[in-house]
């Protein structure tokens, strides 16, 4: 019985419509908005965290 009562309980804290690790696919290179958000905005943003501090130091 008591089993059974925690079976019963543990089903109510099972959280729907939240990702799993189980759920989670690898990222689909042929689609055009992967490649511009998980390849073109990275390096973008290291372009110019990098031209940003060669400025920075050249002005003091």
């Amino acid at each position: 019985m008591h089993i059974g009562f925690q079976t019963f309980v543990i089903s109510f804290q099972v959280a729907e419509g939240i990702p799993k690790p189980s759920d989670n696919d690898p990222i689909d290179f042929g689609d055009i908005n992967n490649v511009i958000i998980f390849i073109v905005v990275p390096i973008v943003l290291v372009i110019f965290y990098y031209l940003w501090r060669k400025g920075k130091s050249k002005g003091e």
